[in-house]
C-alpha cells in the first residue's frame, strides 16, 4: 500500500511576530531582514517552495487584542500579533518570486461585502495564476468589532450570515463562463453578455445585482480552506472547504476529529471523505543532536512574556483572564471565544488540571499544538504517527523565529520526510488546488 505523503503549510502572519510570542527578540529572528520589505517575503516563499510546500498560510487579526484588562495596553507593549499588514497585500510578492508556491489568505467576512470580496480574489487568483486560496473567517474578536464601530454578533448568527454570504460568493464567481471571452478582433466583440450572467441576489443579509467585474480566474474561485472546530464551525467547514485546518494536542485528538469530520462529510453533505485535506498544526524545533533540539526550545521558550502571553488568550478567547488568578483551572472556566482553539489547551496535559499561567505559556508557544522536539529522524516519526494513527494529510508548520525555522525544516526534515516516500519530489500540477488535493 502506497505512503500517504504530507502536504506542508508554513503558518505565519504578514507582522512582526506570528504564534509564537516574543520571537521577535530571539537572538536569531529576522537577522539582516525587514519584514515590512518584499525581500523578506520573496527569501521566505523561495524557501518555502525549496521544501515543496503547498503553499504559505498566512494568518489574520483585524485589530490588536484588547479584553486583558479592557485595553489593548499589553498586546502592543509585548508585539502580540502586532504591528500587522493587511494579509493578501503581500500574495502577489509570494507568487511573483515563485513558480508553484500557493498563498492562503485570512479574510474576514464581518465587514467586507461578497461583491469585493470576490473581486479580490479573483483578481489574486488571476496574478497568481491559479495559486491563491482563501482561509474563510468570521471575525471572533471583540477588538475587531471595536475597531469597526459594530455591534459584534452572536455565533448562531455569524453562521447564518456566513452562509448566505458564499451562496452569494458562489454565484459571482460563477457569473462568467469559461467561453465567455470571445476577443473577436473583427467584430468588435470582446465578451459575450449572454454567457456572463447578472447576480440578482436579494437574502436576509445581502443584496446584489450585477455582474462579477472579474473574468473567470484560472482555478475558477479560490481554494477554500476553513478551521471550524464547534459543532456548527464543523458542519460549515465540512460542507464548503477543501482543507480543513485544527490545533489538537495530541494523536487521539486528531484522530477523533478526522473520524468526526469524515462522518459530517458523508452522512451530511454527501462528500467523498479524501475530498477534504485535513492539516493540523504542529510546531517544530529540529537539531543535530536532541540535546541541540532541546536547548533551542528553551531559548524559544524564555522569549515569552508573561502578560503578552496573557493579553493573547484574552483576545483569542474573547475574556479578561486577568478576573483569575494565576493559580485558577481552565477547565473551570467557560470562553466565548475560539472553541476548538480552547480545547487544545484544556487536553494540553491529557486532561490534566491545566492553571491560567500554564495555559498562556502553553499557548504562547504555538496556540497549543503540538511541539515536536528533536533531530529531523525524530520529528518526522511524530509526524508519520499523525498521519497513520491521527488522520492527518498534512501540517501547518507555525513560525518560531524566521526565516530560520523554516529554513532548517526544509534543510533536515524535508530530506527525511522524502526519503521515507512522506513527501513529493516534484509539484504534481501548476494551480494550488491540483497540488494541495494530490494524493
Amino acid at each position: 500500500m502506497a505512503k500517504k505523503k504530507a502536504h506542508l503549510l508554513g503558518f505565519v502572519q504578514h507582522g512582526v511576530n506570528s504564534h509564537a510570542t516574543g520571537m521577535w527578540r530571539h537572538g536569531r529572528d529576522k537577522i539582516n531582514w525587514d519584514w515590512t520589505r518584499p525581500p523578506y517575503w520573496e527569501h521566505l516563499a523561495r524557501t518555502m517552495e525549496r521544501g515543496y510546500f503547498d503553499a504559505m498560510f498566512i494568518a489574520d487579526e483585524l485589530a490588536p487584542y484588547n479584553n486583558w484588562k479592557g485595553s489593548s495596553d499589553e498586546t502592543v507593549r509585548y508585539a502580540v500579533q502586532c504591528p500587522v499588514h493587511e494579509p493578501s497585500t503581500i500574495a502577489p510578492i509570494i507568487t511573483g518570486a515563485t513558480t508553484h508556491l500557493g498563498v492562503g489568505v485570512t479574510l474576514s467576512t464581518a465587514f467586507e461585502h461578497p461583491y469585493s470580496m470576490v473581486r479580490r480574489l479573483s483578481s489574486l487568483d488571476h496574478l497568481s495564476g491559479g495559486r491563491i486560496a482563501w482561509n474563510i473567517v468570521s471575525s471572533y474578536s471583540k477588538s475587531e468589532w471595536d475597531a469597526y464601530g459594530a455591534d459584534m454578533t452572536q455565533r448562531a448568527d455569524r453562521y447564518g450570515r456566513m452562509e448566505e454570504y458564499m451562496d452569494l460568493c458562489y454565484e459571482l464567481w460563477d457569473s462568467w463562463a469559461p467561453d465567455a471571452i470571445v476577443a473577436d478582433r473583427d467584430s468588435g466583440v470582446f465578451a459575450d453578455p449572454a454567457k456572463v450572467k447578472e447576480i440578482n441576489f436579494e437574502g436576509e443579509y445581502f443584496r446584489c445585482r450585477g455582474r462579477s467585474f472579474v473574468e473567470r480566474s484560472p482555478q475558477g474561485r479560490p481554494v477554500l480552506w476553513q478551521a471550524g472546530s464547534s459543532d456548527r464551525g464543523r458542519d460549515f467547514a465540512a460542507k464548503h472547504a477543501e482543507a480543513i485546518f485544527a490545533v489538537h494536542p495530541n494523536v487521539e485528538r486528531m484522530r477523533e476529529y478526522s473520524n468526526d469530520l469524515t462522518e459530517r462529510l458523508v452522512s451530511k453533505f454527501g462528500r467523498a471523505p479524501q475530498s477534504v485535506k485535513r492539516l493540523y498544526g504542529v510546531q517544530t524545533v529540529v537539531g543535530q543532536t536532541r540535546a541541540e533540539a532541546e536547548e533551542k526550545y528553551q531559548r524559544i521558550r524564555e522569549c515569552i512574556p508573561l502578560e503578552g502571553a496573557l493579553a493573547w488568550i484574552s483576545g483569542h478567547f474573547g475574556l479578561d483572564f486577568s478576573r483569575f488568578a494565576l493559580d485558577d483551572i481552565v477547565q473551570n472556566i467557560e470562553v466565548p471565544g475560539i472553541q476548538g482553539l480552547f480545547e487544545s489547551i484544556i487536553y494540553a496535559k491529557g486532561g490534566a488540571p491545566v492553571t491560567v499561567k500554564e495555559a498562556a505559556l502553553i499557548y504562547a508557544e504555538g496556540m497549543g499544538m503540538p511541539r515536536l522536539v528533536g533531530t529531523a529522524h525524530d520529528i518526522v516519526d511524530q509526524l508519520e504517527a499523525f498521519m497513520d494513527v491521527g488522520g492527518a494529510d498534512g501540517f501547518m508548520l507555525a513560525a518560531t523565529y524566521t526565516p530560520g525555522c523554516f529554513e532548517e525544516f526544509v534543510d533536515f526534515v524535508v530530506p527525511e520526510l522524502q526519503r521515507r516516500g512522506r513527501l513529493r519530489t516534484r509539484y504534481e500540477g501548476t494551480t494550488l488546488r491540483e497540488n494541495l488535493l494530490a494524493d
